[in-house]
């Protein structure tokens, strides 16, 4: 029911009627199971402690976790590719999958940073953001979606030295490809412990979407949560999209900031503190994840992708 009211809502923020709301696919979006985007947070934890502790640019883990994440997707017929670059004198890798179907030149992609930085696993930065994309690109094939618009997905390298990456892909892309992405949604710390609730304000941004930012917000106050907005500038991967003037939107649950009494009285958790203590530290494991937080955000991101791309 939440995740229709949420659709809904989208809908009515883009003009969509009823009538038109009604095909089978624009009705489809699901409500991911939290337990689904745990699991794939314990993979990725276990392959940090088995490769020195951390999933970084340049390091056994990060491979590890490429390799991981296109194993499922291929698996679920997705045409994959992997892009590898150089940064700081080690190879980096982005993952990028494309959805069978949908027109080629109307793309809606979805990304995040797969990457940790080399003092620990990065469960919630961005373990939380990969391991949401990837159920949710794993379910658009179970739940039979079938988008009018063509789904990307992609799993970005050395972030965390900088939005390498990100910024290799997009640097790759033609004038004609850039041109053909319409829509590009980030998802980059999911879960943090002490949570926030922030959308990416489509204000004081090159390229922000007030219609994606609306979309975002919609999914929100259909589970009862009220959000902020923040103007997360040049700190993650969607900047390099922004750049290249492709529209973009996104969520975050907080970093290093300090939640305010306010924020505490809207939200929970403990004001005064941050809302991820544990940022770029080691104690950034499965323990650091607030599973409220990211199963909220995972049913968020679904209902905006189906809203985006039906």
């Amino acid at each position: 029911m939440r995740i229709l009211i949420a659709l809904a809502a989208a809908l009515m923020v883009t003009g969509v009627t009823s009538a038109q709301a009604a095909a089978p696919a624009a009705l489809a979006a699901p409500n991911i199971n939290v337990a689904n985007v745990q699991a794939h947070l314990n993979q990725f934890q276990s392959i940090a402690n088995a490769n020195g502790g951390n999933r970084a640019h340049g390091r056994p883990g990060y491979l590890a976790s490429i390799n991981w994440v296109k194993s499922k997707l291929d698996a679920a017929g997705y045409t994959t590719r992997v892009q590898s670059f150089t940064s700081n004198g080690a190879t980096g890798y982005n993952l990028i999958a494309d959805y069978p179907g949908g027109d080629p030149n109307n793309v809606v992609m979805v990304g995040g940073h797969l990457d940790s930085v080399s003092a620990g696993p990065g469960i919630n930065d961005n373990g939380t953001g990969s391991a949401s994309i990837l159920e949710i690109a794993l379910q658009v094939k179970a739940t039979g979606f079938q988008p009018t618009k063509h789904l990307r997905f992609g799993w970005w390298g050395a972030e965390e030295l900088g939005l390498v990456g990100s910024t290799y892909y997009v640097n790759s892309l033609s004038s004609t490809e850039k041109s053909k992405i319409k829509a590009y949604l980030n998802f980059d710390m999911t879960g943090s412990p002490n949570p926030g609730y922030f959308v990416y304000s489509s204000s004081g941004q090159p390229t922000g979407s007030a219609a994606l930012t609306q979309r975002l917000q919609a999914g929100f106050t259909a589970l009862g949560v009220q959000t902020e907005l923040t103007n997360v500038g040049g700190r993650s991967d969607h900047a390099a999209f922004a750049r290249a003037g492709i529209p973009t939107g996104g969520t975050f649950t907080g970093a290093e900031g300090i939640k305010t009494s306010a924020q505490a009285s809207k939200w929970g958790g403990t004001a005064g503190q941050a809302f991820d203590r544990c940022y770029h530290r080691s104690c950034d494991t499965t323990s650091n994840v607030n599973a409220t937080a990211l199963d909220r955000n995972a049913d968020v991101i679904a209902s905006t992708l189906w809203a985006t791309a039906a």
